[in-house]
């Protein structure tokens, strides 16, 4: 689930701080029952680290949440993020790490250098404080692992499913051109909707 951000969070992420102010508020937004469960979001950078999206891929028990790589990367690959922060909450407060947290944060990073999408940190956060995987030499120490390494045919499908998610964008990114024609011709916005396949939302936002 895509997560909306005002015009003051999209900023250009300077280091872990400025990921907590902003994750904090979004956790803080929650009600009391939600913020008791454990989330994990996805922060998707371009080349100069400005956020080009949050997204909500998971909402577990009160100290699980399960997420795939196919679930962490769509939006990355489709929003054309070239960087990315990981960050999950423990509803507990304590920011003590699991050997779960240090084993995904490994797959992920390992996932991320074969489909080209850097992940350079993850964050671990509370109401009022968090753990930053980066800050603490964790990142530079999980890529120099060998624990999960992608080969055989988990690579060919990573690859290959990369590779349709591209294909996809681009067919959209057409159909967002020929509509954009469309509309500069006078069409209205069914007739639009009709020929293209284009949801109403996204034609109205052209």
């Amino acid at each position: 689930m895509n997560v909306r951000l005002t015009k003051e969070q999209k900023i250009k992420v300077l280091n872990s701080t400025d990921i907590y102010a902003i994750m904090q508020q979004i956790l803080l937004r929650e009600n009391k029952i939600r913020r008791n469960q454990e989330h994990f979001w996805v922060v998707g950078l371009d080349n100069k680290h400005q956020i080009l999206f949050i997204e909500l891929i998971g909402l577990g028990a009160v100290n699980r949440v399960n997420a795939d790589p196919p679930d962490v990367f769509r939006m990355a690959i489709y929003k054309l993020a070239v960087k990315m922060i990981l960050v999950h909450n423990h509803p507990s407060g304590s920011l003590d790490l699991s050997k779960g947290d240090n084993a995904f944060t490994d797959r992920m990073l390992k996932v991320g250098k074969l489909i080209n999408i850097e992940v350079i940190d993850h964050l671990v956060i509370s109401e009022t404080d968090y753990f930053s995987f980066a800050d603490n030499e964790l990142i530079d120490k999980l890529k120099k692992s060998g624990l999960f390494e992608i080969m055989g045919p988990e690579k060919k499908e990573l690859e290959q499913w990369k590779i349709d998610i591209e294909k996809k964008r681009a067919i959209k990114q057409n159909k967002l051109e020929i509509a954009k024609k469309m509309k500069a011709k006078g069409y209205d916005n069914d007739t639009i909707k009709e020929l293209t396949g284009l949801t109403s939302a996204a034609i109205k936002k052209l």
